[in-house]
């Protein structure tokens, strides 16, 4: 054959039958919800999660107030407990009856209406941006109050002598204005700006800024005390005690990002408005994290599409603390009540006429807009969840909590407990088609529903809801075998309770997969017969052939997968090894079987190898090319009739224990030269080399009658010119693919 060719040689393909019904794993796994972060993953619907994982029914939600914008930025009450809200982004400001009634009492020009305040008779003010003003409405009129001149005004603070305050931007100064037109720098941080106010009980003013996170009190005129210097960028929400203590609640400073991004491009963009990006992540006081999905409050769709231009993205830190609730107590010590490495908290309520006894506090987070209770010993429980973007504000009145929300827009109103609720899991992932069995749970007054599908999201290609499953104990789950499994529990009555769900699964058992097959040489172990007659060993020679995940063999070169040629057995070994693995990470056992070419049976060479690999004496087969076949099973691992294996066969394997045979045809002298004919052949392998020398001189290699060294038999015509006269010898040197070699003499005369 000539230069370039490739051997044949067959591939065996090792198949594995499918039959009607789907072959299972032999082990069982369960699906178990039982902790806070379990639950947590969910969706809430009426029902409240404690820390330690006990759901229950929560106070009843209801919107009580819908903007119709994207956020309602701030939310008081007034006199007879009317409500006032301000949203974006649209700037307006609403008055809201206990009924839910609502009348728009003034349209800002500007998009932002961030913070208002209200005093005893009844005045609203109203504070504008970007680049606006603070307004007072009175009888349903808005008049200009103070322009402070920058570009904005975060939050607003009304004393009981009807002194306003103003926290901004732009330096972060905190304004006091005592009648219309009239107000002063009242003190100036230094930040770059002063996102929450409030009046402590003595009067004294509390400042929260950003970027550096300090809670300021502010006694008087560029007079300050530092209260407490946060490990985060902003402290955003203040809230005061009757016995003198402060909550505040700093976050990660997504809102300062965003207004940093946008005052650089103001030249740009006069109005581009901030975007409040939130990411959340709670961890309480007693362990456990919490994670829910990133959401955000968007602008109109002109700002969007002009911040999209001139503001630049805002990537948040995981794995750092981003949020957190501390109480700075009368002695100016803080306590952390809370923390978070993923939630943001945007606002916190004592309890009103229980704080003093209980302590309990109320905040809103991002993800979800969740109202969670933190009790006086650390005890956390959510205990509603809108579903929106945020929980911007929340508010005691009427003897009600409202919860303000972005990204939605609303006010909730939470009540009394609510009859009923329901609970959806997150999607189970089995990793493949699973056998489902028996759903348990501990609880009471529940009911629960299954459903499955092959897609991670539930779409129409899912099953239905099941009928109500009511045994706790282990009922069958009906859904369809798949891969993804949800459940939806109800809580049917005020006092049911939800506390575990155990769901059993057996999946699908996978078959195992041989990536590759390698045969190579090996000098003989340390102390063989073969090493102590002092046998030099023979360069190691491999071939591999992996198997893709599509199971077709990788490329080869552009001249085919040539045969492994294995030489000088008597001196080596043969090692036969393997990559394979389990996706069910099951126990493998292999079987190594061999073929002659030419023979149609397989003989096994040995079972029940946990090994991935087999050594063999290199005389232990003839001269002749093999394949080799490693076959994996679980069978270890599954009952009989479920196991499933796996094949493959490697490329041939030529071995080649015996040289050549050289014969002299002629040799004869002529004139000043000679001329020796002879012929070489292998029994097993193609000739690849061919020499001579003269007298021991160098070795030259010399070419077939054919000109191409291919075939196990060739001719060759050796002429020699310019031969001395006298005795020469004249030695032959013919090697085979598998590196044997012969020699034979000629003597010249």
């Amino acid at each position: 054959m000539k230069r370039g060719s490739v051997w044949p040689f067959t591939r065996l393909a090792c198949g594995v039958a499918i039959t009607a019904w789907v072959a299972m794993a032999a082990t069982s796994s369960f699906w178990e919800m039982t902790s806070f972060t379990d639950f947590l993953a969910g969706k809430l619907d009426g029902v409240a999660l404690a820390r330690d994982g006990r759901m229950t029914t929560a106070p009843q939600l209801d919107t009580l107030f819908n903007s119709g914008q994207p956020v309602v930025w701030s939310v008081i009450q007034g006199p007879g407990g009317v409500i006032y809200a301000a949203t974006g982004h649209r700037g307006k400001v609403y008055q809201i009856d206990a009924k839910g009634a609502a009348t728009t009492i003034w349209s800002s020009d500007k998009p932002e209406v961030f913070a208002l305040a209200v005093n005893p008779q009844g005045d609203v003010f109203a504070a504008s941006s970007p680049n606006g003003r603070i307004y007072r409405i009175r009888g349903g009129q808005a008049t200009e109050y103070f322009d402070p001149k920058v570009r904005y005004i975060w939050s607003l603070a009304l004393a009981a002598d009807g002194t306003l305050y103003a926290g901004t931007g732009d330096g972060g100064n905190v304004y006091r204005i005592t009648a219309q037109g009239q107000g002063e720098v009242y003190y100036a941080t230094g930040q770059g700006n002063v996102t929450g106010l409030m009046l402590d009980g003595q009067g004294r003013l509390l400042a929260g800024t950003e970027p550096n996170g300090i809670l300021y009190r502010i006694t008087a005129k560029d007079k300050a005390f530092a209260l407490y210097d946060s490990s985060l960028p902003e402290i955003r929400a203040l809230a005061t005690a009757a016995d003198g203590s402060v909550y505040a609640a700093g976050l990660g400073g997504a809102l300062a990002k965003k207004i940093n991004a946008t005052q650089q491009n103001q030249n740009a963009q006069q109005d581009a408005v901030p975007t409040i990006s939130t990411t959340i992540t709670v961890t309480a006081q007693a362990g456990g994290d919490l994670k829910p999905t990133p959401t955000e409050v968007k602008p109109p769709a002109q700002a969007q599409a002009a911040a999209a231009t001139t503001t630049p993205a805002v990537t948040e830190a995981t794995g750092v603390e981003k949020s957190a609730i501390y109480r700075i107590n009368p002695d100016n010590t803080v306590d952390t009540l809370w923390s978070s490495k993923e939630e943001n908290v945007y606002d916190i309520l004592p309890a009103r006429g229980g704080v003093n006894e209980t302590g309990d506090l109320y905040f809103g987070t991002d993800e979800n807009a969740r109202v969670y209770r933190l009790s006086a010993d650390r005890k956390l429980t959510l205990i509603a969840q809108t579903n929106d973007g945020e929980v911007v504000r929340l508010l005691q009145a009427n003897g009600a909590i409202l919860a303000a929300t972005a990204n939605g827009g609303r006010i909730y109103k939470l009540g009394a407990a609510a009859p009923k609720g329901s609970y959806e899991s997150p999607v189970f992932d089995a990793t493949g088609t699973s056998r489902w069995g028996r759903l348990r749970w501990q609880g009471d007054a529940v009911t629960i529903q299954t459903r499955s599908g092959n897609s991670l999201r539930p779409d129409s290609s899912w099953s239905d809801w099941s009928a109500d499953l009511t045994d706790s104990s282990g009922v069958p789950i009906a859904s369809p075998n798949a891969r993804y499994l949800q459940y939806r529990a109800s809580l049917t009555t005020p006092t049911a309770h939800l506390e575990s769900v155990t769901a059993a699964y057996l999946p699908q058992n996978n078959s195992p997969v041989i990536r590759s097959i390698s045969v190579t040489q090996q000098p003989p172990p340390s102390g063989s017969a073969a090493k102590s007659a002092g046998a030099s060993s023979a360069a190691t020679s491999s071939y591999s052939i992996t198997v893709t995940d599509g199971g077709d063999a990788g490329p080869v070169a552009s001249t085919g997968t040539p045969t492994q040629t294995m030489s000088r057995a008597v001196l080596q070994q043969l090692l036969i090894s393997w990559q394979a693995d389990d996706p069910d990470a099951d126990k493998l056992v292999y079987e190594v079987a061999f073929r002659g070419e030419g023979e149609d049976a397989w003989k096994t060479l040995r079972r029940d190898l946990h090994d991935n690999s087999l050594a063999l004496d290199g005389d232990s087969l003839a001269d002749g090319r093999y394949y080799f076949r490693v076959t994996a099973s679980d069978r270890e691992a599954n009952p009989q009739g479920l196991a499933k294996e796996m094949g493959l066969t490697s490329s041939p394997v030529l071995i080649d224990n015996t040289p050549p045979v050289i014969r002299v045809q002629s040799s004869a002298r002529s004139g000043a030269g000679a001329d020796i004919a002879f012929d070489a052949q292998d029994a097993t392998s193609p000739l690849r080399r061919a020499e001579w020398q003269m007298d021991s001189g160098a070795w030259l290699p010399i070419a077939p009658v054919d000109g191409i060294l291919d075939s196990r038999t060739e001719q060759f015509r050796l002429h020699l010119s310019a031969v001395s006269s006298g005795e020469h010898v004249v030695l032959l040197r013919v090697a085979d693919s598998g590196g044997n070699t012969t020699l034979a003499k000629v003597v010249l005369h």
